[in-house]
């Protein structure tokens, strides 16, 4: 019983549709690696050296170059996604009971690549310890809050904000495990973990609908994919691109980095009632981009 309570709650259905996800092939991207290639036709050696070893705003780039290299990264991840949104669409609706779960997984696995590309490139540090290995609280909690933005929720939006400050005060390597565990930040992991799941169960269906038709199925499918995740992707963009983490001109002092854990420091948060609320009764229509 206890069980299947657990099936219909939808931070746990959320949760468990992250982590399978985050277990696919090519879903986690290497920071370095990434910063390597997507800033090598536009920095210097020295500046990447640097951006690898530290962030892109302790290199000196600015925001506006990033900018640029953020929306290649965003077209090519949105033209990989819908194409394959499309061909997941083919079958009809004799295979919808294995189209739509896989369709779900590899959009939600192309959510996490654009999510971690965006990051790194806005100063972020490294969310997965390792290529294969188990993903930890913090940096759930972490992608958590970046979906939330993604979907336009404003808690995630301050949430973010805030483990953004503890980063940029501090010049912090790690992210502030503590803030995003058990501490500040938590709760508003919780909450919007629960509207994500909601959110997804209703687009999930969409999908489910527009896969039972052979053929036209993959052009809705694929058009569905499209109108949602490019929007989707640049509203993170233009929140992280805003954060003081992303500019130079914010940096701390040399010398200050630190490699543990970032101090809290208290600050209440808007709560996310209304946009629970608002999952379920807008559950097939997505905001708007405030781009």
């Amino acid at each position: 019983m206890k069980q299947g309570k657990e099936v219909e709650n939808p931070e746990s259905r959320f949760f468990a549709v992250l982590m399978a996800a985050a277990k696919l092939p090519g879903v986690r991207i290497n920071r370095e690696a990434y910063l390597r290639s997507a800033l090598a036709r536009h920095c210097s050696e020295e500046e990447i050296r640097r951006a690898i070893e530290e962030t892109p705003a302790a290199a000196g780039i600015t925001v506006e170059l990033l900018d640029k290299v953020a929306n290649d990264s965003i077209r090519y991840e949105t033209a990989k996604v819908s194409a394959l949104s499309a061909a997941a669409g083919i079958p009809g609706i004799l295979a919808l009971p294995a189209t739509v779960p896989a369709d779900t997984a590899q959009y939600v696995g192309h959510m996490l690549r654009i999510a971690q590309k965006l990051a790194y490139l806005y100063s972020w540090p490294e969310l997965f310890s390792d290529e294969g290995g188990d993903v930890d609280d913090a940096t759930k909690g972490m992608l958590t809050l970046f979906f939330g933005v993604m979907f336009g929720t404003q808690s995630a939006n301050a949430a973010v904000g805030k483990v953004a400050g503890m980063l940029a005060e501090q010049v912090a390597k790690e992210l502030p495990k503590k803030a995003l565990t058990h501490g500040v930040v938590y709760p508003m992991v919780k909450k919007v973990a629960k509207y994500l799941g909601v959110k997804m169960t209703t687009q999930s269906f969409a999908k489910g609908v527009s896969k039972a038709i052979p053929v036209i199925g993959a052009v809705v499918s694929g058009g569905l994919t499209l109108s949602t995740y490019l929007p989707m992707a640049k509203r993170l963009k233009k929140h992280l691109a805003g954060l003081p983490l992303a500019d130079p001109s914010h940096r701390a002092p040399e010398g200050d980095v630190v490699d543990g854990e970032v101090v809290e420091e208290h600050q209440t948060f808007a709560p996310a009632d209304a946009e629970l609320h608002d999952a379920d009764t807008t559950a097939l229509k997505l905001e708007q981009p405030r781009d």
